[in-house]
């Protein structure tokens, strides 16, 4: 591949992704939860599975541990995260999503649904099932992060 067609195929990899962050968060605010960014989508994946402590977060997200608190603290004030002890480490808060975090997490997997959808209805099921396979083969393992 020349350096030419590597660069095109990058920017078309960026362009999609930001284009999907971007109508995630769309399609999130549509269903009623403003006042959110899509950083915080970010930080609710990692939130979903059993909760994480601020230090969890800040590593998933790439960004220092008083970034991570301050967006905890953000989005603790608009109910859609608590903090609780940590089961297992006394000295520790479990920041884990609330109701209404557990409610904008389904709602993004549904505008993520609307999305993917539309590439179906452009590209065919069958397209979009082989690059899946194909991105889900080079994509890096690890956290998925917002690229800041």
């Amino acid at each position: 591949m020349q350096n030419s067609d590597a660069l095109a195929l990058s920017a078309a990899v960026l362009a999609v992704a930001g284009d999907l962050a971007q109508r995630i968060h769309e399609g999130v605010v549509a269903r009623g939860f403003p006042g959110l960014r899509p950083a915080h989508g970010f930080a609710f994946a990692r939130l979903a599975p059993a909760g994480a402590t601020v230090t969890d977060l800040a590593a998933h997200l790439g960004v220092t541990k008083q970034a991570a608190s301050q967006l905890v603290d953000e989005v603790e004030r608009k109910g859609y995260v608590e903090r609780r002890p940590h089961p297992g480490d006394a000295r520790a808060r479990l920041v884990v999503l609330t109701e209404r975090g557990w409610a904008c997490t389904r709602a993004a997997e549904e505008a993520a649904g609307e999305v993917v959808g539309k590439w179906a209805e452009a590209l065919g099921e069958g397209e979009v099932g082989v690059l899946l396979d194909r991105l889900v083969r080079i994509a890096p393992r690890g956290p998925v992060r917002p690229a800041w």
